[in-house]
């Protein structure tokens, strides 16, 4: 993936030179990346949650000071 050592600065900088048309394409594409890792967040505590209902250790409450204690 090449130099990996590129700082922030130096990324920002040689996206704003870019011609407007690829920017777009890195919006989108960043856009695209996003989601699907938030996708694949929200699918890991899907199966983390499903994890602890089988072992029994999930909990549920509607009482809002057993919610603080479970934080």
């Amino acid at each position: 993936m090449g130099n990996l050592n590129i700082g922030f600065n130096t990324v920002v900088e040689t996206i704003y030179n870019l011609p407007i048309e690829e920017k777009i394409e890195l919006k989108t594409l960043l856009e695209h990346n996003i989601a699907e890792t938030r996708r694949n967040e929200m699918v890991g505590n899907f199966k983390k949650s499903q994890s602890e209902q089988k072992e029994g250790s999930l909990q549920f409450s509607s009482n809002i000071e057993d919610l603080k204690k479970m934080l």
